[in-house]
C-alpha cells in the first residue's frame, strides 16, 4: 500500500511541476507581449528616431561655395547649409555635417551615413525614382549674361552668329547652341566671366545662382542679364525612400522659413535676392 501511494505521489509531483513550468513560459510571453504594446520594443519612425538621436545627419560637400564651403576661418558655412542648420532648429536636435565629395554622396546616402543631403541637389525625375525631396528650396534659371555696354544682344535669339563661352559638359551649352551661337569651351562658370569681361566672347548662357553670387562678391563687375529661361532647376532636401515622417518635418520646417522671413534674411545674404522662385 505504501508502495502504491509512493507511485502515485511522484506522479502527481511530476504532472505539478510540468504545470508549473507551462505557467511560467506563458507569464513570459505575456510580459513580452506588454514589453511590444507599452512600444518599449516598437521601431521607430524615421522622424522620431532623429530626435531620439538628438541629431540630424546631414551630407553636403563642403566645396561648392556659395552653397557649402569653408569660409577664412575654416568653418562650414554657405546658402544649403545655413538652410540645414535652421531645419534641424525647428526639429529640435542638432545638425551634424558629413562631408562627402559629390560623386560618393548618394553611395553615402544608401549607405545609411546620413539622414538627408543638402547640396543643392535639382529635383528630377531619375532621382525620385530612388529617393524622397523636401519641399524646394532653391530655384536656378538659365539666364543670358552680357557685358553691361553690349546692347545688341537682349534675347537668347539674339545669340545667331555670336560667341558664347560655354561649358560643353553642360545642358546650357545646348541652349547656346540652338539660338544659333558660336561655342567657345570654358572650364565653367568663372572662365566664363574672364572671357566676357575681356571681350572674347559676346555672352554666355550661365546659372543665374552663379550670376547672382557673383554681383555680390563684386558689384562693379561690369555684366548683366539680359534674358532667361522661365522654368528653372528645382533643388531641395534628398532623403531614402521610406522616411515619409522625417520628410514631412523637412518640408514643414522649409515652408515657415519662407512664410516668417528667415528664408529671405538667409537668400539676401548669400544672393542679394529671393532665389526660392
Amino acid at each position: 500500500m505504501r508502495k502504491i501511494s509512493l507511485t502515485i505521489l511522484l506522479a502527481l509531483t511530476v504532472v505539478f511541476v510540468a504545470a508549473c513550468g507551462n505557467n511560467s513560459n506563458t507569464d513570459t510571453s505575456t510580459n513580452s507581449s506588454a514589453g511590444t504594446n507599452d512600444g518599449t520594443s516598437a521601431a521607430k519612425n524615421s522622424l522620431e528616431a532623429v530626435k531620439a538621436s538628438g541629431k540630424l545627419r546631414i551630407g553636403t560637400e563642403g566645396t561648392y561655395a556659395p552653397f557649402t564651403y569653408h569660409d577664412a576661418s575654416g568653418k562650414l558655412t554657405g546658402f544649403d547649409v545655413e538652410i540645414a542648420e535652421e531645419v534641424a532648429k525647428r526639429l529640435g536636435v542638432e545638425p551634424e555635417f558629413f562631408e562627402t565629395q559629390w560623386d560618393g554622396i548618394f553611395a553615402g546616402m544608401d549607405a545609411k551615413r546620413f539622414d538627408v543631403i543638402f547640396n543643392e541637389v535639382s529635383i528630377n525625375e531619375d532621382r525620385k525614382v530612388k529617393y524622397d525631396f523636401s519641399e524646394p528650396y532653391i530655384v536656378s534659371k538659365a539666364v543670358l549674361i552680357v557685358s553691361e555696354d553690349n546692347n545688341d544682344i537682349k534675347t537668347f535669339a539674339d545669340l545667331k552668329g555670336k560667341k558664347a563661352g560655354q561649358s560643353l559638359t553642360s545642358n546650357l551649352s545646348d541652349i547656346a547652341r540652338e539660338n544659333g551661337a558660336e561655342i567657345v569651351a570654358t572650364d565653367g562658370f568663372n572662365q566664363a566671366m574672364d572671357l566676357l569681361t575681356s571681350g572674347r566672347i559676346d555672352a554666355t548662357v550661365n546659372d543665374g545662382l552663379s550670376y547672382l553670387d557673383l554681383k555680390k562678391q563684386k558689384p562693379d563687375v561690369k555684366i548683366k542679364v539680359v534674358d532667361e529661361i522661365p522654368d528653372g532647376s528645382q533643388s531641395a532636401a534628398v532623403f531614402l525612400k521610406g522616411n515619409d515622417e522625417l520628410v514631412k518635418a523637412v518640408s514643414d520646417a522649409i515652408v515657415e522659413m519662407k512664410s516668417d522671413g528667415t528664408y529671405l534674411k538667409i537668400s539676401e545674404k548669400y544672393f542679394g535676392a529671393d532665389v526660392s522662385k
